[in-house]
């Protein structure tokens, strides 16, 4: 039997609106407003020093249903070159890793084999370059690292992969068992002229629904809209 869950995605901008305030209280509550079951985080971290977490770890646990993946290498952060997934209490990670990538820039993506009420489920939170050529590279290392792993499962890939148009580099998923899902524009948050931020999802995954979310909350928490979906695998 098939089972059901909500992912999202989410560049929270170091938790600075567009009022330039640092609120992480305001992006926890836009949080509990998606109410997914997993959700990726770009830009969680800051950039500098002791790479502290823009979401304080007690506040994330105290005021969401979520834990962090273990993939913090560094004490006060809960990613990894600022991505972070965050689950539901309850899913259990089996694996949880980093992707070595190609950068120019100081980018990343993360990886966790999970297990969602018994049923796998892999899921890879990405920050991409700003340059064409680097994206394309860095989307044959995402794939790379999925076909690497023996085991299969179903996969869902989401986050900021600055990238406009569904060609360029996302055209390397043609040559792979993945697809794009079709959701709006989420960047600028002010006015949305740009699909930055995507999911994409196995061919085994089957999509009910997939939207921004928008609120009062989320029109000012970042400079990106958070996307969401609703999945179906197993």
């Amino acid at each position: 039997m098939s089972h059901a869950i909500k992912v999202a995605t989410y560049n929270i901008r170091k938790a600075v609106g567009l009022d330039q305030r640092r609120d992480p209280a305001r992006i926890l509550s836009v949080l509990n407003e998606i109410d997914a079951d997993i959700v990726t985080l770009q830009e969680v971290d800051r950039r500098f020093g002791a790479r502290v977490s823009a979401l304080p770890l007690a506040m994330l646990e105290a005021e969401t249903p979520y834990v962090p993946v273990p993939l913090n290498f560094r004490p006060a952060a809960i990613g990894w070159h600022g991505n972070a997934i965050l689950l539901r209490k309850g899913i259990e990670v089996r694996r949880a890793e980093p992707i070595d990538m190609p950068t120019l820039e100081p980018r990343g993506a993360v990886m966790a084999e999970l297990s969602v009420n018994g049923h796998p489920l892999r899921v890879i939170g990405v920050h991409l370059d700003l340059s064409g050529l680097w994206r394309r590279k860095q989307i044959r290392a995402l794939l790379a690292a999925i076909d690497a792993n023996p085991l299969h499962m179903p996969t869902v890939m989401m986050g900021d992969f600055n990238q406009w148009s569904d060609s360029g580099a996302l055209s390397e998923l043609a040559f792979h068992h993945h697809r794009l899902v079709r959701t709006p524009k989420s960047f600028h948050t002010s006015r949305p002229v740009a699909r930055l931020d995507r999911i994409i999802v196995s061919h085994d995954v089957k999509v009910s629904a997939a939207d921004c979310h928008i609120s009062p909350l989320s029109k000012q928490a970042s400079d990106h809209l958070p996307l969401w979906a609703d999945l179906r695998f197993g």
